[in-house]
């Protein structure tokens, strides 16, 4: 049966929230009616203060904190309302002029997105420069490296005497070769823009402007992570080649760096064998032993290759201590060293869905053999004081580690799903200072006269519920929240389940606007982590393998059932969504599974042979695993196409998607909302211009939000509440046109759907007849919904 984690009862849980947000100060300026009696109103049609130009314009993205060695904190700054510009930012002296509301004053030049595309997703798109000298960076427009310093001049890196062509070449990932004046980074070829031409290389830049590169490290199809030894005389680097994935198979390489040329003359000693395990985030400890994690026991855990040679596990544990989605963004690194020499660390417990911040000092290595496989090798743990610290003085999510030089704090990305993220400052424990201190939000993603209050947030609980096969899936659920309303006796809510992207990846606890728009509004929300999500171990992540579009479909499907099961949602009102990966995954729902009865598709893929055929270098061989070999296995690609079998499609849908998305090309979304509107099935499609894989305009950002509700308001005969001036213009074909008709014979979409669920309804239970209903707070429901 299901299961809710979490440990205490959910009021319990928001007295001790709100009690925290208090305590962290700021305006709330999101704010319930206070003592009035709530307001009657049908679910999904709940006013809602969080509308869709509050989330664009109530915050900015914040990553990547980064310490320079004066102690400066700098970090990554995402504007909605400015295009969703990247621009790198440093913490603002006391008093300091041009400050933002944030405490930041800009690093990068005015108009410039810090944003590279190398594998297309990017990641690690700048780096401080020397002596905490300004910043090196990519800028979006031309992909070309950029060192915006503390005077004020900018010095091009790659300028155009070195290559003439803009985007030619792509870079990220780098670190510091202070001692020969170059940077060492990721650079990708894109002189032959064909994907299987398209060449990855760890390559040197010359910092003196003269555009001098070279290729140090060749001959795989994908690099990353190329971290130099501290004395400068090691390189160590990951790379992997078609069909593998980062998550599936790398190799961890050791070079020596030739001491008067600066070239790696050999690939170096491999450290992985690449059969079978994903090694990642190399890094080296002041004292030049080599750190990284490995999945070789199931779970991405942290090891360390002594001055000995020898690799051991430094914490093995049934957990990932890799972050959340490692693989898909250069640059990740889910550790860092402390100067005490300590190693700080973290993993999210799967019991409660909450990370553990871990403190390791190692001794030196006891065993171990100096190259591991697959079947793992024989080792004793090494000598390891291990403290772990949880919600007692830190937030429910957190990551990028980053220490300050002296030791005494460390800053983090960090939230809770009650409050907005932001970076934080906790002062570093010691044996003599007794309890820890609570950690502090030293910068916040949202402004203080634009917070929500707690009493309009859904906080998750993880759910584990059974799907096919006899197995385990999980997911994240959100029950409706809204002081001032409440739905009439016996009704129960329309459940939005949501399919995450990846599809390697997995959902996020983090508090999300987009998430609280719907609760706000009398929906629930389902968000799950299918059967091949990462933060489960390989096993799990591993039942996609050759099965995708058949478990997560299976699993996306079971949740909602199971909801419906527990009294917890309407079986009439069952919408699902998804990005990307998700995106197909919610297709194929609605395509091959009879139990939802709207969704809605953003940039997600129709056609999975367009899709192998069509689709950037570093996915273009991601379905081997998934699904099979193309052309080889064509037959199981067009038995999984949505695209391929749109006459099973039986409700309405709308597809959103980006005219220049180069991962889904637009094309798929085309061809499929002609297929369903031939069908004569209610849809609609709304293609953004300039946007790519995911929409990052504010304007864009808000339609599609407004988009989505209104379309499910439609089809679900309810009265949506938008922002002031936020309706949407939506065109919903073979729907406006059937109520303009107005014909007796024709029933409207909410009928046919009712029509089309008729014997479902009759044997699901109802809100008064099911027992979950009636039995007392300990239930499932009960924990939930709070009655």
């Amino acid at each position: 049966g299901a299961s809710a984690a979490g440990g205490l009862p959910l009021r319990r849980q928001q007295r001790r929230r709100v009690a925290r947000r208090r305590r962290c100060g700021g305006v709330v300026a999101v704010a319930s009616r206070g003592g009035e009696a709530k307001e009657q109103r049908a679910f999904g049609a709940w006013e809602s203060p969080i509308t869709a130009k509050f989330i664009t314009t109530s915050g900015v993205g914040l990553g990547s904190p980064k310490c320079a060695s004066d102690g400066t904190l700098s970090w990554l700054e995402g504007r909605p309302q400015e295009a969703g510009r990247q621009v790198v930012c440093r913490r603002a002296a006391p008093g300091e002029k041009g400050a933002s509301a944030r405490g930041g004053v800009d690093m990068s030049p005015a108009g410039t997105n810090v944003r590279t595309r190398v594998h297309e997703y990017g990641g690690a798109a700048h780096l401080l420069g020397p002596n905490g000298d300004g910043v090196i960076y990519s800028d979006f427009k031309d992909q070309r490296l950029y060192w915006a310093k503390k005077d004020g001049s900018v010095v091009a890196l790659t300028p155009p005497e070195a290559y003439e062509k803009d985007t030619l070449y792509r870079f990220a990932d780098a670190v510091l070769d202070v001692a020969r004046n170059r940077l060492i980074c990721i650079r990708e070829d894109h002189t032959n823009p064909k994907p299987s031409e398209v060449v990855n290389a760890i390559c040197a830049v010359a910092l003196d402007g003269s555009g001098k590169a070279e290729v140090l490290v060749s001959g795989k199809d994908f690099f990353a992570a190329p971290r130099l030894s501290p004395d400068g005389k090691k390189l160590a680097y990951i790379c992997w080649s078609h069909p593998n994935m980062p998550w599936d198979s790398t190799q961890l390489f050791v070079a020596d760096v030739d001491a008067k040329t600066g070239k790696v003359p050999k690939a170096g000693k491999a450290l992985s064998e690449g059969k079978g395990v994903s090694v990642l985030q190399p890094a080296w400890s002041p004292n030049g032993e080599l750190h990284f994690v490995a999945d070789n026991s199931g779970w991405w855990n942290l090891y360390k290759q002594g001055a000995d040679g020898k690799i051991v596990n430094l914490y093995a544990k049934d957990a990932e201590f890799s972050g959340a989605a490692p693989g898909w963004g250069l640059g990740g690194q889910n550790f860092c060293f402390l100067p005490d020499g300590r190693i700080a660390t973290c993993y999210e417990d799967r019991a409660s869905g909450s990370m553990k911040l871990v403190l390791l000092r190692n001794g030196p290595a006891s065993s171990g053999s100096g190259v591991f496989s697959f079947l793992g090798f024989g080792r004793k743990d090494a000598e390891v004081e291990i403290v772990e610290f949880g919600q007692e003085c830190l937030p429910r999510s957190l990551g990028s580690l980053c220490p300050s030089p002296d030791g005494s704090t460390l800053y983090f990305a960090g939230s809770d799903p009650d409050q907005p993220g932001g970076l934080y400052a906790w002062t570093l424990p010691t044996a003599k200072a007794g309890a820890p201190a609570r950690a502090e939000m030293i910068v916040c993603s949202m402004s203080e006269d634009m917070m929500i209050d707690p009493a309009f947030v859904s906080s998750p609980t993880l759910l584990q519920f059974p799907t096919s096969g006899g197995e385990k899936a999980y997911g994240y659920y959100y029950a409706p929240a809204n002081p001032n309303f409440q739905a009439p006796a016996g009704d129960l809510p329309p459940l939005l389940v949501k399919a995450h992207g990846g599809p390697t990846a997995c959902a996020r606890t983090s508090l999300s606007p987009g998430i609280q728009f719907w609760t706000s509004r009398g929906f629930a929300v389902l968000d799950v982590d299918y059967r091949g999500s990462t933060g489960y171990g390989r096993e799990y992540r591993e039942r996609l393998k050759g099965n995708w579009g058949i478990v997560d479909i299976e699993d996306v499907c079971a949740g909602a059932q199971y909801l419906v099961k527990e009294a917890l949602a309407n079986p009439l009102q069952l919408a699902i969504d998804g990005g990307s990966a998700g995106g197909f995954t919610t297709l194929g729902a609605l395509t091959f599974k009879d139990v939802f009865t709207a969704g809605c598709s953003l940039y997600g893929v129709a056609d999975l042979s367009a899709l192998a055929g069509d689709t950037h270098k570093f996915e273009s061989r991601y379905l081997d695993g998934l699904v099979g070999r193309y052309p080889e296995d064509k037959n199981i690609y067009e038995e999984r196409a949505p695209i391929q079998h749109v006459e099973k499609m039986s409700c309405p849908i709308l597809l959103l998607q980006g005219s220049e998305d180069k991962i889904v090309p637009p094309n798929q979304a085309e061809m499929m909302y002609a297929a369903v509107k031939a069908r004569g099935l209610p849809c609609a499609l709304k293609i953004y211009e300039g946007e790519q894989h995911g929409f990052r305009k504010s304007e864009n950002i808000e339609d599609a939000l407004n988009s989505e509700l209104a379309f499910f308001a439609r089809v679900f005969g309810f009265q949506a509440s938008f922002g002031s001036g936020e309706q949407p213009n939506l065109h919903i074909a073979n729907m406006d046109e059937q109520e303009r008709d107005e014909t007796e014979s024709a029933p409207s979409v909410p009928s046919a759907v009712e029509e089309k669920r008729k014997g479902e309804t009759e044997s699901a239970p109802s809100a008064a007849s099911s027992p979950s209903a009636a039995q007392s707070k300990s239930s499932l429901r009960g924990l939930l919904l709070g009655t």
